[in-house]
């Protein structure tokens, strides 16, 4: 087994920062613990010059740093972060497991040679999570347990053979061992400084000494016990909301985290193998007040940057009723995606859109009533056979009411690409009949009646034209007169 351990050390100040979207560079810290007993947790780089400590209380980090900023610990936030980012991994192993609070696991012993070995596998993943704004540290070794432990102290360290794997462990200090504070207190006080020392005492003495769990920890870490991990699966629905840490009256300022939701949602589509053709945005306001926008689009899609447009296109079409103080994504509709099939050749051109983004960009900025396409229409009479229809849709697919089904004995399969708004006198005379007739009668419930024999003639400019006469006004029309002609259409 080969398992990897990434790690996330600022999980917890990342996701704040993210999730508030705040251009705040005041000092940062996250506190936790009772209300009257508030701790630092992590603190990032200004306060830390500052001389704010993890573990001090909140008070004396105050006193030091006057402008830092506390802000309690969000755990909810913390897991879903971390969710997605199991969503990401997903793509490099089936094989992904949660190390809350801040790693996840995933065995790439099988992808090793689908990315080109361990040092082009790490190369992609911190060139992916570095885009992505995280803090990480991994670290790759035969048991999950060692591989935490050593994300923690040596990162990019990467154990392949178990035969080097305690030595590598033996060099660990007690504190990043993962043993328990209280455990390592006593070992210390008994003089033990790295897991080395552990090592070489006899099983029993340092059972006694540490007890049975302490014990079973360094055994998974050696490999000595099998270490289960419960496998992550995939969410069927997608549903993010970040909550804001201050309230947001524009729309340029909800661009930040609408882009961050629209990029977590882009990678759990492609860890999904799917598109989504519809998805929500929920803003929520004071009071349990919620505003809805619907996003549908015309074709499944995930590319984030078209998502995010989009999004954002539909975003700034609406009035805010009221200042937002959070932003959430829902998506249920999932279908597969089938992306298009390019020419091996085919020039990138960048500054060019294809016809179905062109009309997304249209819908999201003018409204989805502001595209139409034409549909046929269950109707016999030419100019009540079409009507708008939603674009995207197969709007030119015939009609399948049997109603419009014609008499296959004399049925004429073409109709003019140009038809006229309104019939006019046909002018020169017939030359000869190339089809029909083809009789239309209908129309006499909406007293728009129409009774016509419609045949396909060739006039004597060398002209194909779709003309009728009416029904039963003359037989056989005579081809050297325009006596009852009318011109409904011209042919190309």
């Amino acid at each position: 087994m080969f398992w990897l351990c990434l790690r996330f050390p600022h999980l917890a100040l990342e996701v704040l920062r993210v999730d508030a979207g705040t251009r705040d560079v005041r000092p940062l810290a996250i506190v936790d613990g009772p209300l009257q007993r508030r701790h630092v947790v992590i603190a990032d780089a200004a306060a830390h010059s500052s001389g704010v400590r993890c573990g001090q209380a909140a008070t004396a980090a105050r006193m030091l740093c006057p402008r830092l900023v506390l802000a309690p610990r969000d755990p909810r936030a913390e897991c879903q972060a971390l969710e997605s980012l199991a969503g990401w991994a997903y793509r490099f192993s089936s094989e992904v497991s949660l190390g809350a609070p801040d790693a996840i696991f995933l065995e790439a012993g099988r992808s090793l040679a689908l990315f080109g070995g361990w040092p082009a596998l790490q190369r992609r993943l911190r060139g992916e999570l570095g885009a992505f704004g995280f803090v990480h540290s991994i670290a790759a070794a035969p048991t999950p347990a060692a591989a935490r432990v050593l994300a923690t102290q040596a990162d990019g360290l990467a154990i392949a053979a178990p035969a080097n794997l305690v030595p590598a462990l033996g060099a660990v200090p007690l504190d990043a061992s993962g043993l328990d504070a209280r455990t390592v207190a006593a070992l210390r006080g008994m003089g033990f400084r790295r897991l080395r020392d552990l090592f070489r005492l006899p099983r029993a003495e340092l059972a006694r000494r540490i007890g049975e769990e302490a014990i079973a920890h360094l055994d998974r870490m050696r490999g000595l016990v099998a270490e289960i991990l419960p496998r992550w699966h995939p969410p069927d629905r997608f549903e993010r909301r970040i909550e804001f840490a201050f309230a947001v009256e524009s729309h340029t300022a909800l661009a930040f985290p609408l882009q961050r939701l629209i990029r977590e949602f882009a990678l759990f589509l492609v860890m999904r193998d799917a598109g989504t053709q519809r998805f929500t945005l929920v803003l929520g306001h004071e009071r349990g007040a919620s505003t809805r926008v619907e996003i549908g689009l015309l074709a499944p899609q995930r590319d984030a940057g078209s998502l995010f447009e989009l999004a954002r296109a539909r975003l700034e079409r609406i009035e805010l009723p009221a200042p937002a103080h959070a932003l959430a994504l829902h998506a249920d509709d999932l279908p597969p995606l089938q992306p298009q099939h390019r020419d091996l050749f085919d020039a990138n051109r960048r500054e060019v859109l294809d016809w179905p983004a062109l009309a997304e960009r249209l819908r999201a900025r003018l409204g989805d009533l502001a595209l139409r396409g034409l549909a046929c229409a269950a109707d016999h009479r030419p100019d009540h056979a079409w009507r708008f229809a939603a674009a995207g849709g197969n709007a030119l697919a015939p009609a399948t009411d049997a109603s419009t089904s014609r008499a296959p004995a004399q049925a004429m399969t073409t109709r003019p690409f140009w038809l006229l708004r309104r019939p006019i006198v046909l002018r020169d005379a017939p030359l000869r009949i190339l089809a029909g007739p083809e009789r239309i009668e209908s129309g006499w419930w909406d007293e728009h009646d129409q009774r016509r024999d419609y045949y396909i003639v060739e006039t004597r400019r060398g002209q194909r034209a779709w003309a009728f006469v009416e029904a039963g006004a003359i037989g056989v029309p005579a081809a050297r007169t325009t006596a009852g002609w009318m011109l409904h259409g011209w042919f190309a």
